[in-house]
């Protein structure tokens, strides 16, 4: 029994040391070249066109269904609307590849046969 006591004293103690933690302040070092060319990535990434997909062109209130339909069938998808004289217009996403517009196409094209690619 005794033996017990001094193994369970001694785990105990082991187990209730203090934590010693270290503390340090990190500093970063960075180079006014990088937020230049990050200014210029953002640049460009916004000069560069997306593919989208046109859903609706007509009246305002078929491109309203339209739009109403396309939301609560695909609601994780960006979409649109659009006015250009006489039409109002229903667009959808923005894609960087064709590969990801044409698959998106894919599904759309079941609830809305008349969809097409475009770029803006």
């Amino acid at each position: 029994m005794n033996k017990n006591c001094y193994k369970y004293f001694i785990i105990s103690a082991l187990f209730t040391a203090p934590v010693l933690a270290q503390e340090s302040v990190v500093v970063i070092n960075k180079s006014a070249e990088i937020d230049r060319v990050l200014a210029l990535k953002k640049e460009i990434n916004e000069a560069k066109s997306f593919i989208k997909i046109q859903i609706c062109s007509g009246s305002r209130l078929e491109a309203e269904n339209a739009l109403l339909s396309y939301k609560t069938d695909f609601p994780d998808l960006f979409v649109e609307m659009k006015y250009e004289t006489p039409n109002y217009k229903v667009w959808v996403g923005k894609f960087r590849t064709r590969i990801e517009a044409d698959r998106e196409l894919v599904k759309v094209k079941k609830l809305f046969p008349n969809a097409f690619l475009f770029t803006p």
